[in-house]
């Protein structure tokens, strides 16, 4: 127990320990020490390699329509990397990707699109405002840039197809405008000339992801909480849960990917699969540091500059988080590199990580219903950077017992039933 003292009175409060020390681990923390909680975060790894700290940076305000749908079922074939696109289904791990893709088909009908529509674009809505009041709280106001995005085409067939598209998608808080003759001049250093661009605006980027996940890590020190690296070991305790070696009194998971394994055995269904992405870095010595990140949709890939590199990311992988990368998705990247006339020379830094996402593309934030101190907060699949904070606002007003500005239960983990005694 943490004690407080306000207005002369002394208050107790329980003490938290987060599992899993991503992104979205990190934001809750702060935000959990800032109403007073004691906090330990326990962070199995410590090389900063989860996927929290190597996407693309892009607040993905736009993003309010799950990829559990009707029309990505349709494109499926298309999109398949040996068809030239972006989805990878490695026979070798087909034991993972054919149950999580047939409950993705079970979830891609309209009337459950609708639905998880309805549900991401009130957190969507609140990510910047979130994400304004988190770089203020933590004093790193540089960290946030609300520039938007560009999104360009090869050609004028594949940009009118794409404009058409766009205007018919939801997209929140996000507005389309055209890309001004001033910004298509800055593009001009790409092999050929555009076949169209578009920018959006109200969505963001951030600066750098290392910095990101060393201020925060330093504010959470600079609270009065602990970072604990190395792995722990969830143990049902008759109702309640133990995270065994370590004195809290209440639970929180939020280890992304890792979730699975944590919870699994202690009864909860979690049909989530490692969605594998894979990006190539360089320094940035030819990229214009001033350009919002570019997504060139006709090969599914978006180009970030941070601080002192720039960044190519692609691929939706569908697999183990712990299996053999593949090299093949590398060379494409660099080959659209070269292929687009891109201001970005080698050698390159090579990275695979995973999202963690379940089938219906909602995330899992809510409380357990089995033991009276375990809550939960992770499967953000893409949008875990854009929603860290405001998923922390939401836990922070739950664990307080009090209404959460959003409703929770469309992301409750129960929607996926529950395990039997032998399962």
């Amino acid at each position: 127990m943490r004690c407080n003292r306000r207005n002369g009175l002394e208050t107790v409060k329980p003490t938290i320990g987060i599992v899993g020390g991503g992104v979205v681990g990190l934001c809750c923390a702060v935000a959990l020490l800032d109403r007073g909680y004691g906090v330990s975060v326990f962070e199995r790894d410590a090389d900063y390699n989860a996927a929290s700290w190597g996407n693309a940076g892009h607040i993905a305000v736009e993003q309010v329509e799950p990829l559990a749908s009707p029309s990505v079922l349709k494109s499926v074939p298309n999109r398949l990397f040996s068809a030239g696109g972006v989805l990878g289904l490695p026979p070798s791990m087909a034991r993972r990707w054919l149950p999580f893709a047939a409950r993705l088909v079970a979830a891609s009908t309209p009337a459950r699109f609708a639905a998880g529509t309805a549900a991401l674009t009130p957190l969507l809505a609140g990510a910047m405002p979130a994400w304004r009041d988190l770089v203020a709280a933590i004093d790193a106001p540089g960290l946030l840039r609300e520039e938007g995005h560009i999104l360009v085409w090869d050609s004028a067939a594949s940009a009118k197809t794409g404009r058409q598209r766009w205007s018919r998608t939801a997209i929140g808080t996000a507005r389309i405008v055209d890309a001004e003759p001033e910004l298509l001049r800055r593009l001009g250093f790409l092999a050929d000339p555009v076949g169209g661009a578009i920018r959006f605006t109200g969505s963001g980027q951030i600066a750098d992801l290392r910095q990101l996940a060393t201020t925060l890590e330093a504010a959470v020190e600079a609270r009065g909480g602990r970072i604990v690296h190395g792995g722990v070991h969830l143990i049902d305790g008759g109702g309640r849960i133990v995270v065994a070696g370590h004195d809290v009194d209440q639970v929180l998971v939020t280890a992304g990917v890792r979730s699975r394994d944590l919870l699994e055995p202690l009864g909860y269904r979690v049909p989530m699969i490692a969605e594998r992405g894979y990006h190539i870095r360089a320094r940035a010595d030819g990229w214009p540091a001033d350009l919002p990140p570019i997504v060139f949709e006709d090969c599914s890939m978006i180009v970030t500059r941070y601080a002192d590199c720039v960044q190519a990311a692609s691929f939706v992988e569908l697999g183990d988080p712990d299996g053999p990368p593949d090299p093949r998705k590398w060379d494409r990247l660099e080959h659209h590199v070269r292929s687009l006339g891109l201001p970005i020379e080698g050698p390159f830094e090579r990275w695979m990580g995973a999202r963690p996402t379940l089938p219906d593309y909602l995330p899992a934030i809510g409380r357990s219903t089995r033991h009276a101190n375990l809550a939960y907060a992770f499967g953000h699949q893409h949008l875990g950077l854009t929603l860290a904070p405001v998923t922390a606002t939401l836990v922070a007003a739950m664990l307080a017992g009090e209404t959460p500005a959003i409703p929770l239960a469309p992301f409750d983990l129960d929607r996926f039933g529950r395990k039997g005694p032998h399962a």
